[in-house]
């Protein structure tokens, strides 16, 4: 019997409208499984770009990266994709998707992978110099949260060009967009359906996959599809804290968020297009204390963004935009309370999650008084410490039920001093980031 694998086909392209197909399958199993995964594209690029070197390579690359959906149903040590080559650079690059962009789900899993997963491609090629020309714009990816559209706020100040970009599109993706006012791209990324009955089912696996690496590759086709040579992600400095040791590794929920995978997939894109397309994160030098301040001086995104995962999922927004009742919730409310009116906020979620005594065990979660850093999309443990023991200090909110409960908790397990200085240094800028010198000089003159 063949050993067991995953294995990653050549994508084909269709026209009038534009679909690929993306294949995978399974082998040396009980049952061969195939998937077909396809994205659907919309009109607006020149037919000439699909057959260039230079998108057929990046076709390649993202045939890889959107493989971890499928992969993660049985988790097979080897990974084939005999018919793509690859640089070398470029295949750790896959490996690296796959090891640590699925850091969560082994650690959820309990499956040991690091440094065990063998990834071939059909052979490694040199780094060709490609010839493309990119006009100097932004793609913009919106999630429908507070960042990205803190983002546009910066964009606009700096007059800079930019087009947002969404995959899938739904709910406060989509009233966001609208508040924009900019025609966005849209893409259809369609699932196998089959993978996604198999996740349900006893004898597979499934949990979290690396989604902004995912998006990253369909932007980063649609750059060139569409002419953008710039690509500016929305990530802030606190998405490069993991969550909890696994196999000799820290897992990390936000691992494609992060500064380390941000810099592999800067440099993968760049040579791959001859230094013509430029990934970053516009937000990369800010602590979520400085993004919630830049946030708070516009109200027109109030009733349509939304950062709760609860009630936005694959198949649609289901009810209000908060749940209130989920991690990413419980920290924005937070964070957003270190400088907004507390009736605007308020207004914002429909109540008080600092004043809900059922709140208790997720406060000290994000805090670090108990249990680990939540697997979601939120801000360091000692970010969440410091702000609130600030809003200790805070008349607003100094009187609130959780304010006033935790209060002595932080003070006894870090000190006075620790929380104060970790709160100066959210206010400090990094100088740990991707930005390109012009965009960066513009972009922090207007978030001072």
């Amino acid at each position: 019997m063949s050993s067991k694998r995953f294995t990653i086909g050549k994508a084909k392209i269709h026209l009038n409208p534009l679909r690929v197909e993306f294949p995978y399958s399974f082998i040396g199993f009980k049952e061969k499984l195939d998937f077909i995964e396809i994205l659907e594209f919309a009109d607006g690029y020149e037919n000439e770009i699909l057959q260039t070197p230079e998108f057929l390579h990046l076709l390649d690359i993202c045939a890889c990266v959107l493989g971890v959906s499928y992969y993660k149903l049985l988790a097979p040590f080897e990974i084939e994709a005999k018919e793509i080559t690859l640089t070398k650079s470029e295949s750790e690059f896959i490996l690296d998707v796959y090891e640590n962009g699925l850091g969560e789900f082994f650690a959820r899993n309990k499956l040991k992978r690091y440094g065990k997963i063998k990834f071939s491609s059909e052979k490694y090629i040199e780094q060709k110099k490609p010839n493309i020309s990119l006009r100097d714009r932004i793609l913009l990816p919106i999630g429908g949260g507070k960042d990205s559209l803190v983002s546009v706020q910066l964009l606009e100040k700096a007059n800079l060009e930019f087009t947002p970009f969404a995959v899938n599109p739904k709910g406060p993706i989509i009233s966001s967009i609208k508040r924009i006012g900019k025609s966005p791209i849209y893409v259809k990324r369609i699932l196998d359906k089959k993978m996604i009955e198999l996740g349900r089912m006893e004898g597979f696996y499934n949990g979290h996959v690396p989604s902004t690496a995912i998006n990253s590759m369909i932007a980063a086709l649609c750059a060139l599809l569409f002419d953008f040579d710039n690509i500016a992600l929305s990530n802030e400095r606190s998405a490069s804290e993991g969550n909890v040791e696994f196999d000799g590794r820290l897992a990390n929920h936000q691992y494609s968020k992060s500064l380390e995978f941000e810099k592999l997939i800067a440099d993968v894109l760049k040579n791959a297009t001859g230094g013509e397309l430029k990934y970053y994160s516009l937000l990369r030098p800010f602590s979520e204390v400085k993004i919630a301040n830049i946030f708070e001086k516009e109200n027109r995104f109030d009733d349509a963004f939304s950062s709760c995962n609860a009630n936005f999922k694959l198949t649609g927004h289901d009810g209000n935009l908060w749940c209130c009742n989920c991690p990413k919730c419980h920290f924005v409310f937070l964070i957003l309370a270190m400088d907004m009116d507390k009736d605007r906020l308020i207004k914002i979620f429909g109540k008080n999650l600092l004043d809900d005594e059922k709140n208790e065990t997720a406060y000290k979660e994000l805090t670090g008084l108990v249990g680990h850093k939540p697997w979601e999309c939120v801000g360091e443990i000692l970010e969440a410490a410091a702000c609130l023991f600030a809003l200790c200090g805070k008349k607003d909110w100094q009187d609130d039920l959780l304010i006033a409960k935790l209060k002595n908790n932080l003070v006894n397990y870090y000190g006075e001093e620790k929380l104060k200085n970790a709160l100066d240094d959210l206010l400090e800028d990094s100088f740990d980031h991707l930005i390109p010198k012009n965009i960066y000089e513009k972009v922090m003159f207007n978030a001072l």
